[in-house]
């Protein structure tokens, strides 16, 4: 695409990368943004999964803890 020469061509060029970048803002917001969305929520899952089975064992190892502790005594 050659140079444009004039103040006219100038702005008619700005004017089609003004408009480049709206098309992709808006794509943006109506693809990529729904998908971060839902891959957040779904790892949200995954996270409280894991705090879950991290906490059970740990109340685990503490119960068998007081429980040897108890029956050493």
């Amino acid at each position: 695409m050659p140079e444009p020469r004039t103040t006219k061509e100038h702005l008619i060029s700005i004017y089609g990368h003004i408009e480049g970048v709206k098309r992709d803002v808006k794509n943006l917001k109506e693809n990529h943004l729904a998908h971060m969305h839902e891959d957040i929520d779904k790892l949200g899952a995954k996270v409280d999964k894991l705090l879950f089975w991290m906490m059970s064992g740990m109340l685990t190892i503490i119960v068998t803890i007081i429980g040897l502790v108890a029956w050493i005594q």
